[in-house]
């Protein structure tokens, strides 16, 4: 989002050095910011539809697995468990009792890694990017309105845009 929001700057200093007003200044600035926000929205909300189509085909493919041969996936769940560390016994004693209450959601964790917490959000995802896109933009845009319109060109191009955080691991 921060080189995105830095286009935003872009279009405020272009239309800065050339307008005879605020309200130009404004403008422009305000329509960077909605087609950057929604641009980085839909952007988002695809890559995470994307992943969550995935994580359901995968889901799809456990349920197969479960319903053809429960006896072996029952195994392979407990050999997960001791994997991780826990006695023969004890981990197929776990794999029985999570998988009498719920076979599915025990296979998704354990095996893949996919949790109801975890699990892909994109309309979630889609909003959190318009959110952090126009914080970024907003700062020169403020700026643009808060300076003096001679200043405006130099305060914006040194407005510093805040950090973008670094992406969490998918």
């Amino acid at each position: 989002n921060g080189p995105s929001s830095t286009r935003s700057t872009v279009v405020i200093v272009g239309v800065a050095s050339a307008a005879q007003g605020r309200t130009d200044i404004l403008i422009a600035g305000c329509a960077a910011l909605v087609a950057g926000a929604m641009s980085m929205a839909a952007g988002e909300y695809v890559s995470v539809s994307s992943q969550r189509d995935t994580e359901n085909a995968a889901l799809a493919s456990q349920r197969r697995e479960l319903d053809r041969n429960p006896k072996a996936e029952l195994e392979d769940l407990a050999a997960i468990y001791q994997a991780r560390g826990l006695d023969p016994e004890l981990a197929a004693e776990v794999a029985r009792q999570v998988s009498a209450h719920d076979a599915l959601g025990a296979h998704a964790r354990a095996e893949l890694g996919i949790s109801e917490v975890m699990s892909a959000r994109p309309v979630q995802a889609a909003f959190t990017s318009a959110v952090t896109f126009t914080a970024g933009a907003a700062l020169p845009l403020a700026a643009s309105q808060l300076s003096p319109l001679s200043m405006v060109t130099p305060v914006v191009a040194v407005a510093p845009a805040p950090a973008a955080p670094d992406p969490a691991p998918a």
